[in-house]
């Protein structure tokens, strides 16, 4: 099935009452919302989100002849809208896409403060031997 695939991109049919129509499936595709999943469906040329577990029992591989057949004629629509969906959600790709660790920011070394030597303490206290004179006058 899909989410079982070996390969990056899968291709399969989608079997409903109302007919059936190839679908692709991409593990590129950003994750869609809790208990959906994405596929690009060709009869309607978009990339679209579906309830997974109502579509899951219709969906079915498409191998050998069949899977080429669906390669050949829906591959250039299906890399063009691809692209165009993945620039939508180009945010969640990047931040999902597994790449090598980023470079760690050097730190930044501030320099020590100097600090001003004390004033001589006997200046001090002359200072405030003046004060206590000027209060009790």
């Amino acid at each position: 099935m899909y989410n079982n695939a070996k390969t990056q991109v899968w291709y399969g049919e989608l079997r409903t009452s109302r007919g059936n129509t190839v679908v692709i499936y991409d593990k590129q595709f950003p994750e869609a919302s809790a208990g959906r999943v994405y596929f690009y469906n060709t009869q309607r040329d978009a990339i679209i989100e579906y309830a997974e577990e109502i579509v899951q029992a219709n969906l079915h591989d498409l191998t050998g002849d069949a899977e080429q057949a669906a390669m050949k004629e829906f591959g250039a629509a299906w890399e063009a809208c691809r692209k165009e969906f993945m620039k939508q959600h180009e945010g969640w790709v990047e931040a999902n896409t597994a790449k090598a660790a980023p470079a760690k920011k050097a730190k930044t070394v501030e320099p020590e403060p100097e600090i001003e030597p004390e004033p001589d303490s006997e200046s001090l206290e002359d200072d405030y031997d003046d004060w206590s004179n000027e209060i009790d006058n």
